[in-house]
């Protein structure tokens, strides 16, 4: 002890320089946006590796867990396809025509799986980080789902890393759909629980009750239809009284998000460019029609 005090004692004015210079830099990055987006962005390689790293001891401690879950829903997943072939066959009396189908509409797709390697739930802007980027063939405005349903939009893209937004994030809004319904709406999180949001501006001529099953519309260029979202728990009026609003209990387990895959629709380029050669034909028209 004797030892211990006489070393603060004589280097006591190299530590007090350590500790301002620890202070100093704990201020500039606080209180500081560009230095702070610039050198703490967990899109960083340094920063990315670190929580590669964590990622992976975590990820390899819940293995057990993570792994009956899986094995649990492609038993479940296995059922629902036997079921569907097997009803399909029966109607059509053709038994390879479902899976036909099914492989015609998988052709458009390709999915980047993806390790989550940082992940907050508890912000108004939450977001993830997943271990792929530009050099995988992740782009920004890519849907990212796991094996439960959604997770959220590729946001921030590097060449080894990417930033998703997530659906628990105040500014996340995703078309979503009732399943078998065909009324949809807009899925979206006013913070609180990471396993409850809200599907708003649902008509008020839709027909639906609690313990329907909610999923992605199709409608956006960025999710094709079908992806689980969660089940209706609870049906209120909107604000203004010209809509409902249905609260959703999620299926995606955000706090214990491990595995996710990117879907990369190789057809959002053609309609993206469609679409905005209708949009343009229609600001032409407007044109000559207000000329005339």
């Amino acid at each position: 002890m004797h030892n211990l005090i006489e070393f603060i004692t004589k280097q006591y004015h190299w530590l007090l320089f350590i500790f301002l210079e620890v202070v100093s830099v704990v201020l500039l990055f606080q209180y500081n946006n560009y230095q702070s987006s610039v050198w703490f962005t967990s899109a960083n390689a340094v920063t990315g590796k670190i929580y590669e790293w964590s990622s992976a001891i975590e990820s390899y401690l819940s293995l057990t867990h993570v792994n009956k879950e899986l094995t649990l829903r492609n038993f479940h997943l296995e059922r629902q396809l036997n079921q569907l072939s097997r009803l399909y066959g029966e109607l059509t009396e053709d038994t390879t025509a479902a899976e036909r189908a099914g492989l015609r509409i998988l052709e458009q797709y390709s999915l980047v799986p993806a390790k989550v390697i940082s992940n907050t739930i508890d912000r108004p802007d939450n977001l993830i980080t997943i271990d792929k980027g530009r050099a995988d063939g992740v782009e920004t405005d890519m849907g990212v789902a796991c094996g439960n349903g959604i997770v959220g939009i590729v946001y921030l893209v590097s060449e080894h890393y990417s930033i998703v937004m997530p659906v628990l994030n105040t500014h996340s809004r995703i078309s979503c759909s009732i399943r078998k319904r065909g009324y949809f709406g807009y899925l979206k999180w006013n913070g609180g629980a990471s396993d409850i949001a809200y599907v708003e501006d649902v008509p008020r001529h839709a027909h639906f009750k609690r313990g329907d099953w909610v999923e992605t519309s199709g409608y956006s260029s960025i999710f094709p239809a079908g992806v689980l979202v969660g089940k209706i728990v609870e049906v209120y009026n909107s604000s203004d009284g010209l809509s409902y609003k249905l609260k959703v209990h999620l299926t995606t387990d955000f706090g214990n998000l491990r595995d996710v895959c990117v879907i990369n629709d190789r057809t959002i380029a053609e309609r993206a460019k469609l679409l905005e050669a209708a949009r343009d034909s229609i600001r032409q028209n407007s044109g000559a029609a207000i000329t005339k």
